[in-house]
């Protein structure tokens, strides 16, 4: 197993109205950019249901710089209807969400868990991943 330090939290920047989950965004990441496999290891969908992407032994392709020792979740939302940057997530999102990430801190109790826009020039996920890690210790 490799390394994991980090777990990154990303929105997949689509309309509340869109739902998708891992089979579109592995579309999108192997048809649109040429990967080998979806980029992130865990896509939330808006009902909360959490679906696998790539396995954790294999490092993903979701955070520049930033994928050989970390875990990619992505939340299915992140966008309004106009198109702009909203945190627009579902309760059972933020619930799988939430026991996601505590699952991670037992097995990998180093782990630093932030959101994408904290090493990136980007508002993924559109909120706080800090304060929300913060509320569910």
């Amino acid at each position: 197993m490799r390394e994991i330090n980090k777990l990154i939290v990303h929105c997949s920047a689509t309309k509340p109205s869109m739902n998708i989950g891992v089979d579109e965004i592995r579309r999108w990441h192997v048809d649109e950019n040429g990967w080998d496999d979806v980029g992130y290891h865990v896509v939330i969908k808006r009902n909360g249901y959490a679906e696998k992407g790539r396995k954790l032994s294999v490092v993903g392709a979701h955070s520049y710089g930033n994928n050989g020792d970390s875990i990619g979740v992505c939340l299915v939302g992140g966008i309004s209807e106009s198109g702009e940057p909203e945190c627009n997530f579902t309760f059972a999102q933020y619930g799988t969400l939430s026991a996601y990430i505590s699952t991670c801190i037992d097995r990998f109790p180093n782990i630093k868990v932030i959101g994408h826009n904290q090493v990136s020039e980007k508002d993924c996920p559109c909120f706080n991943v800090e304060s929300f890690v913060e509320s569910i210790k």
